[in-house]
């Protein structure tokens, strides 16, 4: 029977469209919704140090790929946060908006935090490869987790 097709319900005679079975991909994308929530909450705390504290950074601003200060940097890396925070949400809610944005917005943070390599190196890097991961899975089996 293909998912088009409708099957009777055994309790009476109407008939219910069939949904195409989950697979284990599923948790991926699961896992990528938390992982947009986790890096958003990461990424917001980031830029709340790099707003209020940009001292803590030991690299000069000139140092950076793009040369802004660090409160300009701390903007842009608190607005992804809250955004990619909203995401996830919609992502474990199975938003089709939700996996679209949630594709931009982690590619928006791998290249923020390329940017952003010199003043924290192995943080940004771990935030890449998340962000990677992110992407494959809403990218590839996001469509799953629809209701």
């Amino acid at each position: 029977m293909s998912e088009t097709q409708q099957r009777p319900l055994a309790s009476d005679s109407t008939y219910a469209p069939r949904r195409p079975q989950a697979t284990g991909w599923v948790g991926y994308v699961v896992f990528a919704g938390v992982m947009l929530m986790m890096l958003g909450g990461f990424q917001a705390i980031e830029g709340l140090v790099a707003i209020f504290k940009d001292e803590y950074y030991l690299v000069t601003r000139n140092g950076l790929l793009l040369t802004m200060d660090f409160t300009t940097w701390g903007w842009v890396h608190l607005i992804l946060g809250l955004i990619a925070v909203g995401t996830g949400i919609g992502v474990l809610l199975g938003q089709t908006w939700a996996r679209v944005t949630g594709i931009i917005i982690a590619v928006l943070s791998a290249l923020a935090n390329i940017a952003f390599l010199p003043a924290y190196p192995i943080w940004a890097t771990i935030i890449i490869a998340l962000d990677v991961l992110a992407i494959y899975a809403l990218a590839v089996h996001g469509r799953e987790v629809q209701y």
